[in-house]
């Protein structure tokens, strides 16, 4: 059971990496500002996952280190802000352009 979310974790990890580096050089290569913050704020959506599914690998991977359950909560905060944020600024950004 523990290994079947874990491959279905790894999978996460997986996807979210690849949509955070491809979100990343899209918003780089962008000339127009309004694509750019878009293309960033997803970007900040898919680096939040990322960091959250490595914080949940943390958690299963649990042995009682302390340093373990600190990088783990570290992650997990850190993913949570930029999910946040990262759905904030695509909201301010998607209602920029109907203005």
């Amino acid at each position: 059971m523990v290994d079947g979310i874990l491959y279905v974790v790894y999978a996460g990890l997986f996807i979210s990496s690849i949509c955070s580096i491809i979100f990343s050089l899209k918003a780089r290569r962008s000339t127009d500002a309004h694509k750019r913050g878009i293309t960033q704020a997803k970007s900040n959506i898919s680096m939040g996952f990322m960091l959250l599914f490595l914080a949940i690998i943390q958690m299963f991977m649990f042995t009682g280190s302390t340093v373990r359950v600190v990088v783990g909560a570290v992650f997990m905060v850190l993913g949570a802000f930029n999910i946040f944020a990262g759905f904030r600024n695509y909201g301010i950004f998607s209602r920029q352009r109907a203005d």
